[in-house]
């Protein structure tokens, strides 16, 4: 078997375009070999097409014509991953779903990386989620959290139809993943698009309410998380340090610390401002280079 494994992108948006670009630029021990969308006069389509990738206008069939794919990174909508999900599934493919339908479980490379290696179907959540959830997930790893909080904040120029399609899966499965994967007992997530001309980076308050005394351990495991987050996305970086107070919360007067955070994206495609689809690309790719590792660590044994 070849030291790689053969992937494809199905859906050719922005965020399948600028995934493209990453896996091209450093691709591992990943083998990009398409790109499928639906409509044949896309530019990301023809971008694939310019880097001698093999490309498809037929959607999901394109890409269960080739036995040999075998991870998917789903870049279309949540609506469309449902029934993507099955047929991938039927066809013995891996799918790394970047919408936030969350058929599979949520996968948030700080927290649990490696927790779902046999999985034929993984959740990446939001960008939101991707961008807060590792911080929230810091604070709950060192003591307990009551109450989570996430306000994302990004560019109306970097959200695409799909994005905005998916608004609503993204408040629900936001606010789940700050539970889910978090560890709050209780989460909350709201999305502001903001038009301002030049384009805004994205920007997120975290809000996370726990038991007192912790202070010091959550500072340092704060600093460990953004840390590891860096390794795969640079841009990811506190705007200042970590604000401590005692303030009224959902579940009562608690001790809260608020996070203040910005996302640059690298520019590989989509500007850096956009550095909200930035995190989800860099994040579906850390976890298909994990899986890949792991499907040819099986074809050796």
């Amino acid at each position: 078997m070849e030291n790689k494994v053969k992937v494809a992108i199905l859906g050719s948006g922005n965020i399948g375009t600028d995934l493209m670009y990453k896996i091209l630029k450093n691709p591992g021990s990943l083998q990009l070999s398409m790109m499928s969308g639906i409509d044949p006069e896309s530019e990301g389509l023809a971008r694939a097409k310019s880097y001698g990738l093999d490309i498809s206008a037929e959607g999901i069939n394109g890409i269960l014509q080739d036995p040999d794919i075998q991870i998917v990174f789903d870049a279309t909508s949540a609506k469309a991953h449902i029934r993507h999900a099955k047929l991938l599934k039927e066809a013995g493919k891996m799918a790394i779903d970047l919408t936030p339908a969350a058929v599979g479980p949520y996968v948030v490379p700080p927290a649990n990386l490696t927790a779902h290696m046999e999985e034929d179907n993984v959740n990446l959540i939001t960008c939101g989620g991707q961008a807060t959830i590792p911080l929230v997930h810091a604070v709950s790893r060192v003591c307990k959290v009551k109450y989570a909080e996430m306000v994302s904040t990004v560019s109306s120029s970097s959200a695409g139809p799909g994005t905005r399609q998916n608004i609503d899966e993204f408040t629900f499965t936001t606010s789940r993943g700050l539970e889910v994967i978090g560890g709050a007992e209780k989460g909350k997530a709201i999305i502001i698009l903001n038009p301002a001309d030049p384009p805004i980076l994205m920007r997120n308050t975290v809000y996370v309410a726990y038991e007192p005394g912790h202070e010091d351990k959550i500072v340092t495991s704060i600093e460990q998380v953004i840390a590891e987050v860096q390794q795969y996305v640079p841009g990811y970086r506190l705007t200042r340090k970590p604000i401590f107070d005692v303030r009224d919360t959902p579940e009562g007067k608690l001790p809260v610390v608020i996070l203040l955070l910005e996302v640059e994206g690298a520019g590989d495609y989509l500007p850096s401002s956009a550095g909200n689809l930035d995190i989800m690309t860099s994040s579906a790719k850390r976890v298909a280079e994990v899986k890949a590792s792991h499907l040819l660590k099986q074809a050796l044994s």
